[in-house]
């Protein structure tokens, strides 16, 4: 089932999603060359907890052939699409990293993600985060309440195929998300606008394009978790959880609720 939250729990989310947006922050500014993904996943854990929350993926285990998750962050390097595990890899200058991070606060889930470039990265490895990112800012401003889920896939496809020749991974998707990680609707990054689920007051929703320079096409690991891609071409993955309201979208893993970016493409959005 979808869960629509009252306004009062999209409060309560949007106090987890900052904790996750100023954990991010500082992870972010950290992962610089010579660092360890087990140091950025601990410098992660005791932000989460200093802010009073648990992290959500420590622990995780969505099925019983699958180990439960170790880390506080999938730390996902270079052709490692999603789920990479933190461990003693040091990253290198050049290195791209996807740091996908949740915190649980009072009940309430908050998930986001940002890869970032290590020191000075090569042209066509900045743009692929350019295109990403710019792609994930795009869905939520083409959100309107009343539409439609995939109106979100779409805008993301339809921005995407204007620069390059990029693989849009199809087999991970954005979510639902609430008192549990994932919920209800699957959030496709691609597709035809109109279908799904309306978007109406109290659903919140984790948007997470991931973008292959290669082709789209992903395999998993033997570690049960870290997906990468099929051809070793590099990816990228960005995403933040946000909410639709009567004054616009309201993202609620961002610090500043989106404003900026929403404002760089015609779009206002919501501050709670």
């Amino acid at each position: 089932m979808i869960q629509l939250k009252t306004e009062a729990e999209v409060e309560l989310m949007r106090a987890a999603g900052l904790v996750v947006g100023r954990t991010l922050e500082r992870v972010r500014d950290a992962a610089v060359p010579g660092v360890t993904t087990a140091e950025l996943d601990e410098l992660a854990e005791s932000e989460i907890r200093a802010a009073g929350a648990i992290p959500s993926f420590k622990g995780y285990q969505p099925h019983p052939s699958i180990p439960p998750f170790p880390g506080s962050i999938c730390a996902s390097v270079n052709d490692e699409i999603v789920h990479g595990i933190p461990g003693s890899r040091r990253l290198d200058e050049g290195d791209i990293v996807s740091i996908d991070c949740g915190a649980i606060l009072e009940g309430w889930h908050g998930d986001a993600a940002v890869t970032v470039g290590v020191g000075e990265v090569a042209p066509e490895h900045a743009e692929l985060l350019r295109v990403c990112e710019e792609a994930l800012w795009r869905a939520f401003a083409a959100a309107r309440l009343g539409g439609r889920v995939t109106d979100l896939g779409h805008a993301i496809e339809s921005y995407v195929a204007t620069q390059g020749e990029y693989g849009i991974v199809e087999e991970y998707t954005g979510h639902g998300i609430g008192t549990e990680m994932h919920q209800m609707p699957h959030v496709p990054n691609y597709g035809r606008p109109g279908r799904g689920p309306r978007l109406e007051p109290g659903l919140v929703l984790a948007v997470e394009p991931m973008l292959n320079l290669g082709t789209r096409h992903t395999r998993q690991l033997d570690d049960g978790w870290t997906v990468v891609t099929a051809d070793g071409a590099w990816s990228a993955h960005f995403e933040h959880t946000f909410t639709l309201t009567a004054s616009g979208p309201w993202v609620l893993t961002a610090v500043d609720g989106g404003a900026a970016r929403l404002a760089a493409l015609g779009a206002t959005a919501a501050t709670g």
